[in-house]
């Protein structure tokens, strides 16, 4: 059973950074490789695919996520962090963790389309005042 823990939301002044934790349990047990994402919400829209990582390394990032986002990974690939720098008023969301299954010949690269992960995480809340 694959379970992910999302943490380090915060209320934050704009300027500011945060690095938010996905712990995933479960995912080496089941899948020999697998995607992370980071997803987005703020009430009334869609869910907004942030960044996305393979267990092999690869990256997806958003257009809008390019410059201030940055994952990475601790060493056992079970946990990705999202930092974010430079937070500003709009970056205020709950922030989803999710994965998926991730076999070569699925995926090119780690998607960010909601609708293509499994998993997901109950979120952790980041508010960002000006």
């Amino acid at each position: 059973q694959v379970l992910l823990v999302e943490s380090g939301g915060a209320s934050v002044q704009a300027g500011g950074s945060l690095r938010l934790s996905c712990a995933a349990s479960g995912l080496t047990d089941s899948y020999r490789s697998y995607c992370l994402a980071w997803f987005r919400q703020v009430p009334g829209n869609e869910r907004e695919g942030v960044v996305s990582a393979h267990s092999d390394g690869r990256t997806t990032y958003a257009d809008s996520a390019k410059g201030r986002f940055t994952i990475s990974w601790d060493n056992s690939k079970t946990t990705l962090y999202l930092l974010i720098d430079n937070l500003k008023p709009e970056d205020t969301a709950m922030y989803y963790c999710a994965a998926v299954a991730c076999s070569p010949s699925r995926y090119e690269s780690p998607p960010l389309s909601a609708d293509q992960y499994v998993y997901w995480g109950l979120g952790t809340q980041v508010t960002v005042s000006s």
